[in-house]
């Protein structure tokens, strides 16, 4: 059940203001290493704003992506969740079914982490936790970012879609005028945070006026 709850700060109240909150089991977030890692850090950010619980796993490429992409230290998004595991760690909690939670986003998702998810592979925790949420039949967002695609690529979507996964491609609107590039990222966390049923002004909606 959702409760209803006020975050009072900068942030919260024009982004996350009259929100529902959960007493949630926990979200796992996987950043891996595709181009566009501060979709995964905005996401994290405002999860912690709302006080959920979140497990997070950096692939080895992800956390390069970061010092590539952001001038943010890695220390400090490790720090925005609730846990925090090696990617390497196939002993996680996460990696076990018999450890509830409500589901998982892998944003951004490259093509290796998504092939491996589509064939089963198992051979990181982050396709391992992905498997868990396929087989337990829990919530499983993937944010793809890779462009132009192949036909094996979307064969991979194909099938995760065929399982139940969502796919959520990192293309943000424009129908809305977005000003800024924060515009244009929370306009993905919005959707990313619709999947989960989470109650957000992230974005401007169509039809809805401010």
């Amino acid at each position: 059940m959702w409760l209803l709850k006020d975050y009072k700060n900068e942030f919260s109240d024009k982004y996350l203001s009259s929100i529902y909150v959960s007493e949630n089991m926990g979200i796992i977030i996987a950043i891996t290493g595709g181009s566009g890692v501060i979709y995964g850090i905005k996401l994290i950010e405002s999860l912690n704003v709302l006080k959920l619980e979140t497990h997070l796993v950096i692939s080895e490429w992800g956390e390069k992506t970061i010092k590539i992409e952001t001038n943010l230290d890695i220390n400090y998004v490790k720090k925005l969740s609730t846990s925090w595991y090696d990617n390497k760690n196939m002993a996680a909690p996460i990696s076990s079914g018999s450890f509830k939670t409500d589901g998982m986003v892998i944003i951004p998702c490259s093509m290796k982490t998504l092939a491996s998810i589509a064939n089963g592979l198992d051979d990181s925790l982050i396709s391992r936790a992905a498997s868990v949420c396929i087989k337990e039949n829990r919530k499983l967002v993937v944010v793809p970012r890779e462009t132009p695609l192949s036909k094996i690529h979307l064969e991979n979507m194909v099938k995760l879609s065929e399982l139940g996964v969502s796919i959520l491609p990192a293309m943000p609107g424009f129908y809305f005028h977005p000003s800024t590039i924060d515009e244009l990222l929370f306009h993905i966390v919005g959707k990313v945070l619709d999947q989960f049923n989470i109650e957000n002004n992230m974005f401007n909606r169509w039809g809805v006026k401010k």
